[in-house]
C-alpha cells in the first residue's frame, strides 16, 4: 500500500505543478503584454521553446515523417499557437487574466462538441447540460465585468478567448489524429517551429513596434512562458499521463482557472464580484458533470 501511495505521488505532484503552471501563463501574458506587442511576445515564446526543444528534445532525434501528413501538421499549428494565441493574446489586452482563466476551462466542453460535429461521436445528454451549464457561468462572468485600466472591453476579451479555445479545441482533435504516429513530444516541437516561422514575417507588419527598452518583468515574463509554460508545464502533464489514466488526470484541468483567478488576485490584485465567483462555480460545475459522465475523454490541453 505504501509503495502504490508512494508511486503515485511524484505523478500527482507532477500534475499539479503542471495546472500551477498552466494557470500562470495569464498573468505572465498580462504582464509581458504590458510592453511588448502580441506578437512579439508570442515569436519570443515561441523561439524559446523551440530552442529548449533543440537543445533538451532528445526524443525528436527518433521523429519519422509520414507521407500526407504535412497538411495535418500545418493544420495542427495554424489552429495552435497561430491563430490561437493571436485571439489570446489580445484577449488579455482587452479583460483580466482571471476572466480569461475562467473562459479557458470550456475548452473541455468545445472538444466534445466539435468531436460531434466532426467526428460524429454521440453526446450524452450529461454533456449537453452540462455545456449549458457552463455556457450560463460564461454569460455571468461577462455581464458583471466591470470596466477597468486592465480589462478595457471584457466582453470582447472573453469572446476573443472563447475564439482561441475554439482554435484549441480543433489543436485536440487534430492531436489525436497524428498522436497515433508521433510522439507528443515531436507534435509539440513542431507546433514551436512552425509557430516560429509564421510569426516571424508577422513581426514587420507597420502595427508591431519593437520596444526602445527591455523591460525586465515583462521580458522575464517572455523567457518563462517559453521555457517553463511551454514545455515544463507540457513535460510534466505528459509524465502524468504515463502514470495515471487520461480520464483521471484530465480532471486536474479543472484546476487551471482557479490557479488563474488565485495568480491574477496575487500578482495583478484582480477581484471577482460575488456574481463572477457564482459564473466561476457553473462553469467548473458544467465541466466538472460532462466530463464525469462523458467517460474517459481525452480532452487534452493547450500546448501554453
Amino acid at each position: 500500500m505504501g509503495t502504490h501511495k508512494t508511486s503515485l505521488f511524484l505523478p500527482i505532484a507532477g500534475l499539479l505543478f503542471a495546472m500551477l503552471l498552466w494557470g500562470t501563463s495569464f498573468v505572465t501574458m498580462k504582464l509581458a503584454l504590458q510592453s511588448y506587442h502580441p506578437f512579439l511576445v508570442v515569436f519570443g515564446r515561441m523561439i524559446i521553446a523551440s530552442l529548449v526543444f533543440l537543445l533538451f528534445g532528445k526524443r525528436l532525434k527518433q521523429f519519422s515523417y509520414q507521407k500526407g501528413d504535412w497538411k495535418y501538421l500545418l493544420l495542427l499549428a495554424l489552429c495552435e499557437p497561430c491563430l490561437y494565441f493571436v485571439f489570446e493574446s489580445y484577449a488579455l489586452l482587452y479583460t483580466t487574466s482571471s476572466q480569461a482563466g475562467i473562459v479557458s476551462a470550456s475548452l473541455p466542453l468545445m472538444v466534445a462538441f466539435a468531436a460531434m460535429m466532426f467526428l460524429k461521436e454521440r453526446l450524452n445528454p450529461a454533456v449537453i447540460l452540462g455545456g449549458g451549464i457552463a455556457i450560463a457561468g460564461i454569460v455571468l462572468i461577462s455581464s458583471q465585468s466591470v470596466v477597468t485600466r486592465d480589462a478595457p472591453n471584457p466582453l470582447l476579451g472573453n469572446i476573443l478567448e472563447l475564439i482561441a479555445m475554439s482554435c484549441a479545441a480543433g489543436y485536440t482533435l487534430i492531436a489525436r489524429y497524428l498522436g497515433t504516429r508521433y510522439s507528443a513530444v515531436a507534435l509539440t516541437a513542431i507546433q514551436c517551429f512552425i509557430g516560429s516561422v509564421f510569426f516571424a514575417p508577422v513581426l514587420f507588419l507597420p502595427s508591431v513596434h519593437f520596444p526602445e527598452t527591455f523591460a525586465l518583468v515583462p521580458s522575464l515574463s517572455i523567457v518563462y512562458l517559453g521555457s517553463c509554460v511551454t514545455v515544463g508545464a507540457y513535460s510534466l502533464y505528459n509524465y502524468g499521463l504515463q502514470k495515471i489514466p487520461a480520464s483521471q488526470a484530465s480532471a486536474f484541468i479543472n484546476l487551471i482557472p482557479v490557479f488563474a483567478v488565485l495568480c491574477g488576485w496575487i500578482v495583478l490584485g484582480e477581484r471577482l464580484t460575488i456574481f463572477q465567483g457564482i459564473g466561476m462555480g457553473l462553469v467548473l460545475a458544467g465541466v466538472w458533470l460532462s466530463s464525469y459522465r462523458f467517460g474517459s475523454p481525452k480532452f487534452g490541453v493547450s500546448s501554453a
